[in-house]
């Protein structure tokens, strides 16, 4: 994998009216960057999908820090990779109640046992 940018370098490079409507793209556009974590951000295909990794550890100001390697086999643009990011950043849909409820059934062991 190859290291192409940082989240901030990224979120700059791209034209910012294409993601006027998208909270967390507006959100990390004025989060104060944070510095010192050696994170990286790896992207790469995963059968018909892009796999993001991760985008779920650490403050705003830490993730625009994260540097991004991108499987170098993998063809996409700066829209496709970022608009993937945002997507994995705001977990797909997955809402807070809907994780409180999964992670609240890892407290019954046969539940948990089931969703393994």
């Amino acid at each position: 994998m190859q290291a192409i940018m940082t989240l901030r370098d990224l979120i700059k490079s791209v034209d910012a009216e294409q993601y006027a409507d998208n909270a967390l793209f507006q959100k990390l556009c004025v989060a104060q960057p944070e510095y010192g974590s050696p994170m990286r951000i790896k992207v790469k295909r995963v059968g018909e999908r892009i796999a993001i990794t991760d985008t779920h550890i650490g403050s705003l100001g830490d993730r625009l820090m994260y540097k991004i390697d991108v499987d170098p086999d993998l063809n996409i643009s700066k829209e496709q990779l970022l608009d993937a990011i945002l997507k994995e950043m705001a977990r797909d849909g997955f809402d807070e109640t809907a994780q409180t409820e999964y992670w609240n059934n890892f407290d019954d062991l046969q539940k948990a046992k089931l969703l393994r």
